[in-house]
């Protein structure tokens, strides 16, 4: 079974989101191993892209897609075409990145196979951890030839 992790600067704090993010937990260990860790963030702090990217970069496992604006926008089916053809490669574990309030690092950006981008628009970063899940969900489902609303 494929590994997915997702490396997230910062912690949710907010009750609703955290009840999105275990319900897509829960929904997606039918499919996968999904793995979540979270990195301190340094909000405050003028070096914290680089503080923060100190505690991703060793982290970084498989394939690396970390998410910016200026990366790929995919469609839902891009996406599940691109986890499949990891799986059957023999590439069994993705890690996705979410950056804090500051964005990735370059070093954490250079490190990724794919640089995936959701929109042109910002999203909090909290935000973006269950729509990634939800979209991997999504792949999920069309991987397995299940239906899933579009």
């Amino acid at each position: 079974m494929i590994t997915v992790e997702i490396i997230a600067v910062g912690k949710i704090k907010e009750d609703y989101y955290n009840k999105a993010v275990s319900e897509y937990i829960k929904r997606l260990s039918r499919y996968c191993n999904l793995k979540i860790s979270e990195v301190s963030d340094f909000p405050d702090d003028k070096n914290s892209v680089q503080k923060e990217e100190a505690l991703i970069l060793p982290r970084l496992r498989g394939v690396c897609v970390p998410l910016c604006v200026e990366g790929k926008q995919m469609s839902s089916e891009d996406l599940a075409g691109f986890i499949s053809d990891c799986a059957v490669s023999g590439r069994g574990h993705i890690t996705f990145v979410i950056g804090g309030s500051n964005g990735l690092g370059d070093r954490v950006k250079n490190a990724g196979e794919l640089k995936l981008s959701f929109s042109k628009l910002t999203f909090p970063h909290r935000l973006m951890r269950v729509m990634l899940l939800e979209q991997i969900y999504r792949a999920f489902k069309i991987i397995s030839g299940e239906s899933y609303h579009k």
